[in-house]
């Protein structure tokens, strides 16, 4: 029942043989993982034990069974990849080590429980027994439907959380409103961040401001609502401007904020800004997937870009908020002084600094391996201006 892709296949088809017969379907990953070469049919018999062995051993599991005991067997096998081996685990020599550690022992268990397959007929239909009704949610993040395909129970699973999310939304105070992410999306679900945007003193006058990133437009949202009368607010990502414009328009802003789709800055065309806001991601290192790319910032790419363009696209009077945690320097990704020496490079001064506290619930987990880190973390809103160079006389 194993069968292999070709080379020019392999990141878009699944091949395998059932019944007696060879079948093809479209594979579909949204982090890009490539098509799995060996698929075997599997049902309610399977034992974990054996799924987990043909699993880890590269063999993926198309799913013909209950789909809740599909979810049961997901979460059996979950738990023998955290139980502890034989072998004992390295020990790290560092905070450093111990994340990169954490991230690959991350990116095993997510390898190994995406080759847990189902298939999804056109209408996005699964003809399993007890499979719910995933129509909805596939269409929130893929789309209307346009063909059959094979797709991992973990990527559906999480789909359809996120699904849930985008219907209850996230209640954001600032606004006293709820922000709704989409799919693919970054959830703005840790308020402390979104609080000091809040409280920041706004610099004056502040009648022009731009909110680089966007994302669900949540940032952009608490700058309209302290009043600032035009935002623009900038995404490369399509998922997020639909989504921030969704949300901007529920919100009624839609007089006061722009969505685009930018690389970072607004066309030269909308001139310089009062206040500009970034919340970049906070981990310099790169994304294993596409849908990473909101956490990991590669080189710190997205923030060295935001600080080097910032002075051309700030007013003299103006301010740029950068939205930053300091849980990468406790991690030993990067220094308090690279930040500063990168601030300084691109003529910019720090103002002043607004510092809160993490609390979400992974900083009460003592049993993390980067407890210590989280423990430490603090979330900081940078207030920076441009060194203005003295005219001679």
């Amino acid at each position: 029942m194993n069968n292999s892709s070709s080379n020019t296949q392999e990141i878009t088809t699944v091949h395998w043989t059932e019944a007696g017969k060879s079948k093809t379907a479209h594979w579909h990953s949204e982090n890009e993982t490539p098509a799995p070469r060996r698929v075997q049919i599997a049902g309610d018999t399977i034992k974990a034990d054996v799924a987990h062995k043909l699993l880890c051993e590269g063999t993926a599991l198309l799913w013909r069974g209950d789909f809740q005991n599909a979810k049961l067997l997901m979460q059996a096998i979950s738990r023998r990849i955290d139980r502890p081996g034989k072998k004992p685990k390295k020990t790290p020599a560092n905070i450093t080590e111990a994340f990169h550690l954490h991230r690959q022992a991350q990116s095993h268990k997510a390898r190994i429980l995406g080759m847990l397959l189902v298939e999804v007929s056109i209408g996005y239909h699964i003809n399993l027994r007890r499979a719910p009704d995933v129509k909805a949610a596939c269409e929130h993040a893929y789309g209307k439907s346009t063909q059959p395909f094979i797709v991992s129970l973990r990527e559906l699973l999480g789909l359809i959380g996120a699904y849930e999310w985008s219907k209850s939304g996230v209640e954001i105070a600032s606004i006293n409103n709820k922000i709704y992410p989409s799919y693919g999306v970054f959830s703005p679900i840790r308020g402390e961040y979104l609080n000091l945007v809040d409280i920041a003193p706004l610099p004056s006058p502040c009648s022009l401001a731009f909110d680089i990133g966007t994302g669900t437009g949540v940032l952009a949202a608490i700058l309209a609502n302290r009043g600032i009368k035009q935002i623009i607010a900038t995404d490369n990502s399509q998922r997020a401007i639909d989504c921030a414009q969704k949300n901007i328009s529920q919100l009624t802003m839609k007089n006061a904020v722009t969505i685009m789709n930018a690389d970072l800055f607004p066309d030269e065309e909308y001139g310089k800004a009062d206040l500009v806001v970034c919340n970049p991601p906070w981990l310099p290192v790169r994304p294993s997937s596409v849908l990473e790319s909101a956490i990991y910032d590669e080189n710190s790419k997205m923030l060295k870009g935001f600080l080097t363009g910032l002075k051309n696209h700030l007013n003299d009077a103006g301010e740029g908020w950068l939205i930053l945690s300091d849980f990468a320097e406790h991690l030993g990704l990067r220094t308090r002084e690279e930040l500063l020496d990168w601030i300084a490079v691109a003529g910019l001064k720090v103002v002043d600094k607004i510092d809160t506290k993490a609390t979400h619930q992974k900083t009460l987990d003592a049993s993390d391996p980067l407890h210590a880190a989280r423990k430490a973390e603090a979330t900081s809103l940078w207030r920076l201006a441009k060194v203005l160079i003295a005219s001679a006389r």
